[in-house]
């Protein structure tokens, strides 16, 4: 009988161990299982919190993931997104084949058949990790760490047991990440659940979803990505920062063949195939994506604040709410804009530092170098700020820091240098810089079409355009006379280019009489479109005398100009700071027969869906009559037309067949110069200057508007005129409907319509005296 037992015993003793470990496998997961639906069932019923909490049914269906919102221009171009995670959406129709068998074969061979959790990876797992010490992946299925991705279960533990010990949160978490796989899988069709995952996933290299990974990687869609491609971004999925081919890739390629020998494993590829993929150099076309680099840089800067307001008030959030707001921005006149900004700026600069070399850049008005001037600018720095809070406000140490070398990248016209530089040095070497903005717009309907903003978004993120303001000299002088021609004024007005003097009450000296740009008084009889068109400051002077500052101011408001304005009699000629922004908008109001539009760059913003939330129509008032706007466009024709006109140098190819004004304009040592320029179908204008008023040309000849900002508009606009696509076309400004006497000072001398006409004459000093503004209330 003993014996008996003995054998029975023995016999139980040979059970081989896979069998053990089997069944000991099966209890392990058997008690998951349990442990798995205990947990959920403890979750949904909110038991003490033990398990930091699982995603709501709610979630579950409408699992909310960031999604970069998106700009267009209004030919349909992407010019840029805002997000956090940098994200795209792509249906599982859209998403290359190369892409799902690659995905497949490396990070779940058995996708479609299981229900979340593959128990035969658990077992490779088991087996491979707990008995052969082998690494065997993490088994977990695409359900699983899409589960991971979409509700970040390894980071909800606090207040939970897993604060205990990290081992028991990890298990936690795998635990949760099951929970919410399964219930994925009921919620959604695996071809949904692969499209989330691919749409979520991190490639690294601010790199979230296939198709902005596709785009970062190789600059083209993902449907479009090889074989091998595809195989080198899945890749990068199991460590996005160690296989990353830019930084590293002969781990990257190692990584892609392995991808490429799981395809061939389950049957995806030919061997013959796979080996000859994995002779393949890997070729990218490597950029990461950020908001430095594309289309419209400065643009997309400036209107983000607008949007930043508009989704504050309207319960949205840009960053990752997936809007789609669409813009006036013409991604073809957007980038001639920028052709010409690049082409003209740089050759200003090299002529800037040709004339500057062995020279101080920063000077005063009497041409001498501003001694300190480095020393104080960088006090006004953040790395000054920084520096003084890091060492206490110890001056030794700040300084010494400040010249202190370090490796860096700075900006320059024929690319980025790295090179070796003090903090003082390289505020030294960027303050030499000249700078820009450039804007066009649509006259009758306020679309703006081209936007550059500065010559570099990435070291120069300061916008021109909206927020610069300059003193904008003799562009402002359209205003002076607009205000007078529809007061009564006649653009064939007769007037004597001799001085004109202010009384200037309490000030020292007590009187002011504005200067020509050449010192000189004339002595000659002019018509005020013969003075606007060369520019005669006496005249411009005369003018006000006439009318008043404060009826100039009044107009001013009214053609848009919504910066501060002095009512004093230095306005005409332009030293109260306005930016091109502002300029834009009034001289369109002359094209468009005196109806001010005001400049938008929004049509519509739509959600995610295609809904649209708000259209922005234009916005619109009446500033001047008809018949005083087109008289404008006389005058400003003037500069073109008129022997001496500023604006001679645009050049005989774009007025031949054409109508198209325009107005200078140069402040003193010529610290800024400007260029409006008017046609029948567009109104642009450029601004030059240095960052600091004191960087400038020695010379007012080279600083002056016709050589520094008229080139880019007119490189511009040959550009827009060559492409007959635009709609832009040459032609002759539209006439008003009603226009009492035709307007041509060369053949009609026109009756003076005021009833002062007394000319001026060159021994004669005019001493301004108040007199009584007009109301614009009085001539609407």
């Amino acid at each position: 009988m003993k014996e008996t037992i003995d054998k029975k015993t023995k016999a139980k003793s040979k059970i081989p161990f896979y069998k053990k470990f089997i069944l000991i496998s099966w209890c392990i997961f058997l008690l998951g299982i349990a442990s798995v639906y205990g947990i959920f069932w403890m979750i949904r019923h909110d038991v003490n919190g033990w398990f930091g909490g699982l995603p709501t049914y709610e979630q579950l269906e409408n699992p909310k993931s960031d999604l970069a919102s998106e700009l267009y221009s209004s030919d349909g171009v992407l010019l840029g997104k805002y997000f956090r995670v940098h994200r795209s959406q792509v249906g599982y129709d859209e998403i290359s084949p190369n892409i799902k068998n690659a995905l497949i074969a490396t990070e779940d061979n058995v996708f479609f058949e299981h229900a979340g959790i593959s128990l035969r990876a658990l077992y490779r797992v088991l087996w491979y990790s707990a008995i052969l010490r082998q690494d065997a992946g993490g088994g977990s299925t695409i359900s699983q760490q899409l589960a991971k991705n979409l509700f970040q279960t390894r980071d909800d533990l606090e207040g939970s047991l897993a604060e205990i010990d990290w081992r028991i949160g990890l298990v936690i978490a795998k635990l949760k990440e099951w929970v919410v796989a399964v219930q994925l899988e009921t919620s959604y069709t695996k071809e949904e659940i692969m499209a989330m995952y691919l749409n979520t996933v991190f490639f690294g290299s601010n790199s979230y979803g296939i198709e902005v990974a596709s785009q970062t990687f190789f600059n083209k869609p993902q449907n479009l990505l090889t074989v091998e491609e595809a195989a080198l971004l899945v890749g990068l999925v199991q460590r996005p920062s160690g296989y990353n081919p830019n930084r590293y890739p002969k781990a990257a390629k190692t990584r892609r063949n392995t991808v490429l020998n799981q395809m061939e494993k389950y049957g995806y590829l030919a061997e013959a195939k796979c080996d000859s993929l994995k002779e393949l150099p890997i070729k990218l076309d490597y950029k990461v994506k950020n908001h430095n680099y594309g289309l419209a840089t400065y643009f997309r800067s400036v209107i983000r604040d607008e949007l930043m307001k508009w989704t504050k008030d309207n319960n949205y959030d840009l960053w990752e709410d997936g809007l789609k707001i669409y813009t006036t921005i013409d991604s073809r006149m957007q980038e001639y804009a920028e052709q010409a900004v690049e082409e003209h700026m740089k050759a200003l600069q090299t002529k800037f530092d040709t004339q500057s070399k062995g020279r101080t850049p920063w000077i005063d008005d009497k041409g001498k170098p501003i001694p300190n001037f480095i020393e104080s600018e960088i006090k006004r720095t953040q790395t000054y700020r920084d520096l003084k809070r890091s060492f206490d406000g110890d001056s030794v140490k700040i300084w010494q820091a400040l010249k202190k070398p370090k490796d860096m990248t700075v900006f320059s016209w024929n690319g980025d240098i790295d090179t070796t530089m003090s903090s003082l040095d390289s505020l030294k070497y960027y303050k030499k810089f000249l700078h820009t903005g450039f804007m066009a717009m649509d006259p009758h309907n306020g679309e703006v079409k081209a936007w550059v903003g500065g010559i570099n978004h990435k070291y120069f993120k300061y916008d021109h355009v909206k927020y610069g303001k300059r003193q904008p000299g003799s562009t402002f002088k359209p205003i002076v006379y607009a205000a007078a021609i529809d007061n009564g004024y006649s653009p064939c007005y007769e007037v004597v280019d001799a001085p004109v003097t202010f009384p200037m009450p309490n000030q020292d000296p007590p009187t002011w009489t504005p200067q020509n740009s050449n010192s000189k008084f004339s002595g000659e009889v002019m018509t005020l479109r013969q003075a606007m068109a060369r520019s005669i400051n006496s005249i411009t002077a005369f003018v006000m005398s006439k009318i008043g500052p404060q009826t100039v101011v009044n107009y001013a408001k009214r053609l848009g100009i919504s910066s501060p304005l002095e009512p004093v009699p230095s306005l005409c000629l332009g030293v109260s700071d306005v930016s091109i922004y502002e300029l834009i908008g009034a001289y369109s109001t002359f094209v468009n027969r005196g109806v001010y539009t005001q400049p938008r760059f929004i049509t519509k913003i739509e959600d995610k869906n295609g809904t649209v939330l708000q259209e922005f129509p234009a916005i619109t008032k009446e500033a001047l009559n008809e018949e005083t706007a087109y008289m404008m466009l006389y005058m400003l024709r003037g500069t073109t037309e008129e022997i001496g006109g500023t604006g001679q140098g645009v050049g005989w190819e774009l007025k031949r067949d054409n109508e198209l004004g325009g107005k200078t304009g140069t402040t003193q040592n010529a610290s800024d110069g400007w260029f409006m320029g008017v046609t029948k179908d567009l109104v642009a204008g450029a601004w030059t200057g240095g960052e600091n008023r004191s960087v400038h040309f020695r010379s007012w000849v080279d600083g002056q508007g016709a050589r520094t900002a008229m080139p880019i508009w007119k490189i511009f606009m040959t550009k827009v005129y060559a492409d007959k696509e635009l709609d832009v076309e040459k032609g002759a400004f539209p006439r008003p409907r009603k226009l009492s006497k035709e307007i041509d000072c060369n053949i009609f001398q026109m009756q003076n319509m005021v009833n002062d006409s007394t000319l001026m004459n060159d021994s004669t000093m005019l001493l301004y005296e108040p007199v009584e503004e007009v109301d614009l209330d009085d001539i609407q």
